[in-house]
């Protein structure tokens, strides 16, 4: 998302300062990228391995013989690619940062609001989805790993400025709500985003869209005054004059 962007389609000082997105992997001393065609294959189903195993069975309880041998690969390459599992894991979490940056954050508003809410909602789901099993796995290996739990600090802090960066946005179209507390209505909503994703994988899809509408119709709701009911005409029927 462009700052710069935002502050000329809505006014300078209407909208919260943007805040930099965590780099998981700074000071990571990664193996040099892939170039040919059939290793940046190999890399990529390292990765995909590592969200299904994860996903399943967790961080602690997946080796990296596992992985390899769920990629179709000698352990010998995985070591081509990642140095370590926990390396692997940060380049995953790096890449649902990255998908996440690259949502916008400005509201596509076609006359229906609570649709155009409900639709970012599945979007961002959607993105989020896919990373499951890393979001999983760095959850466990930050209980145990200090800069892990630090780097979390950060990417909440990250993605609750992001949310309030929407709300804010979303307070500029007509029939919104002045005086909502958008820090703390951010703060509570990012909580519940993160809370469903580590329960999302025990939710049948049916479920999930539940959630999501819950979620559109308590933000709605928080945010924007319901429209004024239309008034009904009674037809007055008329009885011709006696004769």
């Amino acid at each position: 998302m462009d700052a710069l962007l935002l502050r000329r389609r809505y006014g300078r000082g209407s909208v919260p300062a943007m805040m930099d997105r965590p780099n998981l992997l700074t000071g990571e001393d990664l193996p040099d990228p892939p170039r040919q065609q059939r290793s940046i294959q190999k890399r990529a189903r390292l990765k995909t391995a590592a969200l299904a195993l994860f996903a399943e069975k967790g961080y602690e309880s997946t080796s990296i013989e596992q992985i390899a041998r769920r990629a179709n690969l000698a352990v010998g390459g995985f070591y081509q690619h990642f140095r370590s599992k926990r390396q692997l894991l940060l380049v995953l979490m790096e890449e649902l940062l990255e998908n996440l940056s690259r949502l916008d954050l400005r509201p596509k508003v076609d006359g229906d609001i609570r649709a155009a809410l409900h639709a970012f909602l599945s979007r961002a789901f959607a993105t989020d989805l896919q990373f499951l099993g890393a979001y999983r796995a760095w959850r466990e290996a930050a209980l145990a790993d200090a800069v892990l739990a630090r780097m979390q600090e950060q990417i909440r802090a990250w993605t609750t400025a992001r949310v309030t960066l929407a709300f804010t946005l979303l307070q500029q179209l007509p029939g919104a709500r002045r005086r909502v507390d958008i820090p703390g209505l951010a703060n509570v909503m990012d909580s519940l985003f993160w809370n469903l994703l580590e329960s999302v994988a025990r939710l049948s899809a049916g479920e999930l869209n539940r959630w999501i509408d819950s979620a559109t119709h308590l933000i709605y709701h928080a945010m924007f005054q319901d429209p004024p009911a239309k008034t009904r005409t009674a037809k007055v029927r008329t009885k011709p004059p006696s004769p």
